[in-house]
């Protein structure tokens, strides 16, 4: 897929080499991406504008747009690097026991709950997905695509169907995206630990 910055330049969004190693080289590219990551993980994909992503890292507003030429593009590299950060953090899913990797996976988002304090990025943006522009909306998708088949791929070591592999997939996700949003909105973090509890 790809889109027109609007500026003669034309960006590839759905080849992770091309979007965010090209727009991460520099320091600042990299302090507007965490930035951005953060207010969006905080309010959603409409919580955050160049202007104040500018203002809150110090440079100027075309400093943003020289990085990322729209908010669209911008929206889907915190997505597409995120989801790249969050696969990372688990490794291959054949590494460890079913068991093992399973508590990786609820520490995953118990680390985003709990240490950064803020939900999952692609959970928020999945709540407005119907909202998105297209190529964030993609990148979001992305995320939930690869964290099913890392789960079903460990649940198929546990020898279960692959029907059933999907849908335990679909269920821890569903599980700790929710447990993470009670959570936060009762400022009850051992909310979480009693939900998930029975996922490890």
């Amino acid at each position: 897929m790809y889109i027109d910055a609007g500026i003669g330049k034309t960006y590839l969004l759905v080849d992770s080499h091309s979007l965010v190693s090209r727009m991460t080289r520099s320091a600042t590219a990299t302090r507007i991406l965490d930035l951005a990551e953060k207010m969006a993980r905080s309010g959603g994909y409409n919580s955050f504008s160049f202007r104040e992503i500018a203002g809150g890292i110090g440079v100027k507003s075309a400093s943003v747009h020289y990085h990322f030429p729209t908010k669209e593009v911008l929206g889907a590299a915190i997505a597409e690097r995120y989801t790249d950060r969050f696969m990372q953090a688990l490794g291959p899913p054949g590494g460890d026991a079913p068991e093992v990797m399973l508590k990786r996976y609820v520490a995953a988002y118990r680390s985003a709950l709990e240490t950064d304090g803020l939900m999952c990025l692609c959970g928020i943006f999945g709540a407005e997905i119907a909202n998105l522009p297209e190529p964030v909306a993609e990148k979001t998708r992305q995320f939930f695509e690869r964290n099913m088949d890392w789960l079903s791929a460990v649940y198929r070591a546990q020898g279960l169907s692959r029907d059933q592999c999907h849908i335990r997939a679909a269920l821890i996700i569903a599980t700790l995206e929710g447990a993470m949003i009670l959570a936060r909105s009762l400022g009850d973090l051992s909310l979480f630990e009693e939900i998930t509890s029975h996922l490890e």
